[in-house]
């Protein structure tokens, strides 16, 4: 079976499943552009364990439902359902193998999808016909914390399994709801320091440059106020294996402060 890369795609507003924009087209087409997985992992900025009593989890319901885990946006959104099929066994494959590498992770059986998840999804892979089970991130662990996850499930990309990072590579909400830009204004330059910084320290293979992106890369914190929108992307990076090789896949902005990036790792 051919090895499938891991990825990471920014997911921005859940209006990305309603309105134009580059981000969205990218992410209709991205399907087409990979082998057909035999089943989803997601692993999304919004399925935090530091909200969950610090436990870990994994999907295993073998229909999870659709969460809207928003509000003040149209009832067509609320509308939408991504009815995509749970994969129960591949829950316990993960908990199972995350377990050996000393990550304690449960699974959870009534928890569904929620917009980091289905939104994407719903783009690339509209039909919902492939199984999918999300695994959460854990704002109050550290980026190497996050990237060792994606180390430990690195084997599941040789067996058919697509493991995507949902976030954001820019997420600062106070500074969007208090700037209200149009969806196609510019970025300012202190979105576009800090991605140019990431993109570029991803080529160069500078690992923990960038899982310090926070701290250390220009407007560092004033693009993530708090860490849980860059941490799927560490989980991404993990599960590209060694040597370390990544792929800037998608570069936009919605928004003007909302940055689109997505980037995939370890491909063949």
């Amino acid at each position: 079976m051919r090895r499938l890369p891991s990825l990471f795609v920014s997911h921005g507003s859940p209006m990305m499943a309603l309105e134009p924009s580059p981000a969205r087209t990218f992410l209709a087409g991205l399907g087409a552009q990979l082998p057909r997985p035999r089943a989803i992992l997601m692993v999304s900025a919004h399925h935090d364990a530091a909200y969950q009593g610090g436990r870990a989890t994994v999907t295993s319901s073998p229909q999870p439902p659709t969460i809207h885990d928003f509000g003040g946006f149209p009832d067509e959104l609320f509308a939408m359902r991504y009815p995509a099929p749970g994969d129960p066994a591949l829950a316990a494959q993960i908990v199972e193998l995350l377990g050996a590498h000393g990550l304690k992770v449960t699974a959870d059986p009534d928890r569904g999808l929620d917009h980091g998840a289905w939104v994407p999804l719903s783009l690339t892979y509209p039909q919902a016909d492939i199984t999918v089970v999300q695994l959460s991130i854990a704002s109050n662990a550290p980026p190497e914390w996050h990237f060792a996850l994606g180390q430990a499930l690195a084997p599941l990309r040789h067996e058919g399994v697509l493991i995507v990072g949902s976030g954001s590579i820019t997420h600062n909400l106070r500074a969007l709801f208090s700037s209200r830009l149009p969806i196609d204004a510019p970025a300012p330059a202190w979105v576009t320091g800090f991605t140019g910084w990431v993109a570029e320290r991803m080529a160069a293979g500078a690992i923990d440059d960038v899982l310090h992106a926070v701290e250390r890369a220009p407007h560092g914190e004033d693009n993530h106020p708090t860490p849980d929108h860059i941490l799927p992307l560490f989980v991404a990076m993990g599960a590209g294996g060694m040597p370390f090789a990544a792929e800037r896949l998608h570069a936009s902005t919605t928004y003007g402060l909302l940055a689109m990036d997505a980037y995939a790792f370890g491909g063949e």
